[in-house]
């Protein structure tokens, strides 16, 4: 691996020089402005705090930046991230997060190892849509409280909002006004002005210098160190170790979601800027960069599409990029520390609401629910849902469920055509038309097994009263299960016995094996015939 790497960064470095640095710096520090915002909303929204998201955003810029897979990834804080975060936070407070995020990075550098990665590719496309869109959902609903200014309790979003008809809902107006301020802003910036100067950094920047202008009494942000070691980070000291068992869970969880969004991010990233991507490179980055970021204080990261597909589009040359947007923020966080912690919470609930909007891929919601595609319109809604109630391993699990069983159900219809010889070829030989002139032919198609067999129970049962004659075109059946064979010598048996003649033709290879095993051949081996044409003329039968 680590020769592959060192490949990578000579074909991704070849020809590089002063314009390419000044590319990089100038998408660099682009990337800085869409990220502040973002990683403060996301560090607060997590239930950690704003210096946390911040500090994230610094070290998976300078460590899995450089480590990346790829010239374009930019990791950082997300909103899915802090989704998930939240009831982490609420059951086992800061330091939980942070051994959380160090369990999730070794489970993705042992991803690396055994090449795990490969294996997102084989999640169906609507069940990352419903996932996507529960995050949002929870995004959402998390930030009910920093928008209004109110209080609830509980340890998810549904608790959290069943709790304000026990404690009560008493909006305030000031705080409502600021994140609708913030919102309205970010709705109506010109999209040509977003792609230099993002509508979120403005928006906020507007918010904080309203507030306090006028004195609103809201919640800000509150104090921001000015250093790169947060006094709350990983200490081992601080560690509950017999409770150490509880913490795989959302490790894996972390993990998961990490892995996810990362190489999802990559591959689409990857078709934007039409260059490779390599997905276990990129999972150790993930891996190093998530070790590495708990004893700075910091929450697990993962690749941003939103950063990276600025990172892109402002010119980005190399992974460079994301250092120097690392750099960027570095810098704010020392040199605007004071106005920062003016940052209302509602301006950045606001950015969140929006954010979590954003986030939805509606493109591909119009598109199965438009085309009514009723597996994915299915696959969607029970994915969201159990985003929703459940956490991220759970709903994944539930949505590649409900996928494979969808996909095996309609997989298992088989068509069985009952119809009478009418090969034209024929007409007119006496001797064929004779010899079978109370024949049918039974075309089968599709897979013979555990869940067919009943359908293929009924059709034959409608083989007409008066028929000598019994010939079972398999072609069309690819695939053949013990259940299956069983079921169609029974049947086969069952008419021998009425002393109906029973002829197999066309069948395909990769059926033949399975049939054998099970005696067919030797017991039926005078009555199979290559196709239809050979049984009519009774050409010798074929084995």
């Amino acid at each position: 691996m680590f020769k592959k790497y060192v490949s990578m960064l000579r074909r991704e470095f070849k020809g590089y020089n002063l314009s390419s640095l000044g590319a990089d710096a100038m998408a660099g520090l682009t990337v800085t402005a869409v990220a502040l915002p973002l990683a403060v909303a996301f560090g607060v929204s997590c239930g950690a705090d704003a210096a946390a998201g911040l500090i994230t955003a610094i070290i998976a810029g300078l460590v899995i930046g450089f480590l990346s897979g790829a010239s374009y990834q930019i990791s950082g804080p997300t909103g899915a991230m802090s989704a998930v975060l939240v009831g982490i936070v609420m059951q086992f407070g800061k330091q939980g997060i942070f051994i959380v995020s160090f369990l999730a990075g070794i489970l993705l550098l042992l991803a690396a190892l055994f090449r795990v990665g490969r294996l997102v590719s084989m999640i169906p496309r609507s069940v990352i849509t419903g996932f996507t869109s529960g995050i949002a959902v929870i995004i959402a609903l998390g930030q009910i409280d920093n928008f209004f200014g109110v209080v609830s309790e509980g340890e998810n979003a549904i608790e959290k909002l069943l709790s304000y008809g026990k404690l009560g809902f008493s909006p305030n107006l000031a705080s409502v006004g600021i994140g609708l301020l913030v919102m309205a802003i970010m709705i109506v910036f010109p999209k040509k002005w977003n792609a230099r100067v993002p509508s979120s950094l403005i928006a906020i920047m507007i918010a904080t210098a309203v507030s306090a202008i006028f004195s609103l009494d809201i919640a800000t942000v509150g104090e921001f160190p000015r250093t790169i070691f947060l006094e709350d980070r990983l200490n081992f000291k601080n560690v509950q170790w017999k409770e150490f068992a509880s913490y795989l869970s959302p490790a894996i969880s972390i993990a998961a979601l990490g892995m996810i969004e990362s190489l999802l991010c990559g591959a689409s990233a990857s078709r934007m800027k039409n260059e490779p991507f390599d997905a276990d490179q990129e999972l150790i980055a993930q891996g190093i960069g998530n070790v590495l970021i708990p004893f700075f204080g910091g929450v697990p990261a993962t690749a941003a599409i939103a950063r990276t597909s600025v990172a892109i589009k402002s010119g980005g040359r190399t992974r460079l990029t994301g250092i120097f947007h690392a750099i960027g923020l570095l810098l704010s966080m020392f040199l605007l520390a004071p106005v920062m912690q003016l940052l209302p919470l509602s301006a950045l609930s606001g950015v969140l609401f929006m954010t979590a909007w954003r986030m939805n891929e509606w493109h591909e919601i119009r598109y199965i629910f438009k085309n009514k595609f009723r597996s994915a319109i299915l696959e969607f809604s029970i994915t969201l849902i159990a985003t929703v109630i459940f956490d991220l391993t759970v709903a994944i699990i539930i949505g590649i469920a409900v996928a494979a069983l969808l996909f095996v159900m309609k997989s298992a219809q088989m068509r069985v055509e009952i119809s009478p010889i009418s090969n034209q070829r024929f007409k007119g030989n006496d001797d064929v038309e004779k010899m079978h002139a109370h024949a049918c032919i039974v075309y089968i198609s599709g897979p013979i097994f555990f869940a067919s067999v009943s359908t293929l129970e009924k059709e034959l049962a409608k083989i007409p009263q008066n028929a000598d004659e019994v010939i079972f075109s398999l072609r069309g059946v690819k695939t053949i299960d013990i259940t299956g064979i069983e079921n169609l010598m029974e049947n086969a048996n069952a008419m021998v016995q009425k002393g109906i003649a029973v002829k197999f033709c066309g069948i395909d290879p990769s059926v033949v094996h399975t049939l054998n095993r099970a005696g067919f051949e030797e017991k039926y081996k005078d009555s199979i015939y290559k196709s239809i044409d050979h049984v009519l003329l009774d050409l010798h039968p074929e084995a």
